[in-house]
């Protein structure tokens, strides 16, 4: 095969496109901006979120080293094929990440919503080195691959099961992030855990939909904090989420809170709509945590001893969606 770029090559390769995400050269910016048209949800504010998070999480060359020095990368090299999301910017780009310093080659197959910042990427890669092109492919059909990692729906899970399943695969579905709040939170905290409720509005499996509250908890407070996204409300497609929601509580006399940018319903499901935030009361903190980490629902757990106010789109290398170890699976192929 003529695409092995040794480690060093392949980590040097990811260093020198972190540099090149956060330049402000114009064909990036270009680029960025044909994201932004191509799907109505991304912004450009949430696009340069994303870049930056990836460029200071998955492309510090120190972060990288620590975290493959955990892991012995495969001898005997497969083809893997990757179907991406598109639910926010780059949503897929660490599973790249693991397969392109694994060394396995890659077919991904990108979502139409999410194609644009993932092909110019690629394509700056292969003009720095052609080597890249062999390594991997952006491909319609995953014909002929090892082994499979698919993100979607659970509607779409079920697919992907009856045409991977007997492949090795990671096939992951729906999941969302819970907040455990015990209301000594300062207003800073709370002004942080906005940024986690409403952040790519809510779309990402990292996103808030519920948080969990003591008796006699003081939302009034939390949702003036929450006012400081209130822009959000200007966005068509998010208003017009806030306006059919808020018709149905009226129409079905549910109880609801509100700050004009975010509905706030009693409702023990997780899972919750755009522009909605699920609350639920607890009573035994210990109980609940353990019930929410052992739930094949719960992607993150946000609040004090768990992860930072403010963090939930921050994942590191090392912390893998739905909690299974990408890059420990691509290593075992």
């Amino acid at each position: 095969m003529s695409y092995f770029l040794s480690l060093e090559q392949r980590i040097d390769l990811l260093c020198k496109l972190g540099n090149y995400m956060e330049s402000n050269e114009l064909e990036w910016m270009s680029a960025q901006d044909r994201a932004v048209q191509a799907n109505a949800w991304f912004t450009p504010t949430h696009v340069a979120l994303a870049i930056d998070n990836i460029v200071n999480e998955f492309l510090q060359k120190d972060k990288l080293l620590q975290w493959i020095a955990n892991y012995n990368l495969p001898k005997q090299l497969k083809t893997v094929g990757i179907i991406m999301a598109g639910n926010i910017p780059l949503v897929g780009f660490h599973d790249f990440v693991c397969g392109f310093i694994s060394g396995h080659r890659l077919l991904l197959k990108l979502s139409s919503k999410d194609d644009v910042l993932m092909k110019h990427i690629l394509l700056k890669l292969e003009e720095w080195a052609p080597e890249v092109s062999d390594q991997v492919t952006i491909a319609e059909r995953l014909n002929n691959c090892y082994a499979y990692i698919a993100t979607g729906s659970n509607n779409t899970a079920r697919y992907f099961e009856q045409y991977f399943g007997k492949y090795p695969h990671i096939i992951r579905k729906n999941r969302t992030s819970v907040a455990i709040l015990d209301g000594t939170e300062t207003d800073e905290e709370l002004a942080l855990l906005a940024d986690d409720v409403y952040l790519y509005y809510g779309l990402g499996c990292r996103n808030v939909t519920q948080v969990c509250v003591p008796q006699g908890y003081n939302f009034e407070r939390l949702l003036t904090i929450f006012n400081k996204h209130n822009e959000y409300a200007d966005l068509n497609k998010y208003k017009n989420n806030y306006d059919y929601h808020l018709a149905i509580y009226l129409l079905n006399r549910v109880p609801y809170m509100s700050n004009e940018s975010l509905l706030m319903v009693e409702n023990a499901m997780p899972f919750s709509a755009v522009s909605v935030l699920h609350y639920t009361y607890y009573d035994n903190k210990e109980r609940l945590t353990e019930q929410l980490l052992n739930s094949e629902d719960i992607q993150a757990v946000i609040g004090k001893g768990f992860i930072p106010f403010g963090d939930s789109q921050k994942p590191a290398l090392s912390e893998y969606a739905d909690g299974i170890d990408t890059m420990a699976f691509l290593c075992g192929l």
